[in-house]
C-alpha cells in the first residue's frame, strides 16, 4: 500500500457530533508542538521530542496526508489532539491508526470519537488489500488500551520495541448489512 492510495482521498474533513477532524495546517504548530513535547502526552511514546528535532517536525506535519488535527466543532481553531491514518504501516502494509491528545482534553471521550471517525473513514476511503486497521500502544498504557478495546479492536500480538513491551490491536472492516 502506498501513500498515493491515501492521497487520492486527501484532503478530507470529518465531522462527528462534537468534533471536526481536518488536515493539519501550519497555524496548528503551537498545539502540535505541545503534543510533541508534553511529557504526559509522550509518556508512552518514547518521551518528548528533542528540541533539535522539532524544526523537522514543524516543517513536515502541515498538509501531511492522513494527519488530522482534531478540534471541537464550536472551536475549530483550537486543536485538542491529532489522529493519523498511515498506509505505510510496519505491519504488512495494513492501515495503522495513531493518536495523541492534549492532557486537558483527556477523559471527555474526544479520542474515542475522533479515532472511531478516522477508522470508519479509512475503511471507506483508503484502499487496502487487508481488511483491517491496526493500532500499537505500550502494554503499560492502560488508557489507550481501554480506548482501543472500546472501539472493538482486539489484542492480537505483543512484542518489544523501543525497549518496552508493546501491544498490537486490530479491527476488521464491519460486514456489509
Amino acid at each position: 500500500m502506498s501513500s498515493s492510495s491515501l492521497a487520492a482521498s486527501w484532503p478530507c474533513v470529518l465531522r462527528t457530533s462534537r468534533l471536526v477532524l481536518r488536515p493539519a495546517e501550519a497555524v496548528d504548530a503551537p498545539a502540535f508542538t505541545r503534543l510533541w513535547t508534553d511529557a504526559e502526552v509522550r509518556r508512552y511514546l518514547g518521551g518528548p521530542v528533542a528540541q533539535d528535532r522539532l524544526g523537522a517536525y514543524r516543517r513536515h506535519f502541515a498538509g501531511r496526508p492522513g494527519l488530522f488535527a482534531v478540534a471541537a466543532r464550536d472551536r475549530e481553531a483550537a486543536v485538542l489532539g491529532s489522529v493519523t491514518i498511515d498506509t505505510v504501516s510496519r505491519f504488512a502494509g495494513r492501515r495503522e491508526v495513531s493518536y495523541s491528545f492534549l492532557p486537558e482534553h483527556w477523559g471527555h471521550g474526544y479520542a474515542r470519537e475522533a479515532v472511531a471517525a478516522a477508522i470508519d473513514w479509512a475503511f471507506e476511503h483508503v484502499p487496502s488489500d487487508d481488511p483491517s486497521v491496526v493500532a500499537v500502544t505500550q502494554e503499560a498504557n492502560l488508557r489507550s488500551r481501554r480506548l482501543l478495546e472500546a472501539l472493538g479492536m482486539r489484542l492480537v500480538e505483543t512484542f518489544v520495541e523501543w525497549d518496552a513491551p508493546q501491544t498490537l490491536y486490530t479491527v476488521r472492516r464491519p460486514a456489509a448489512v
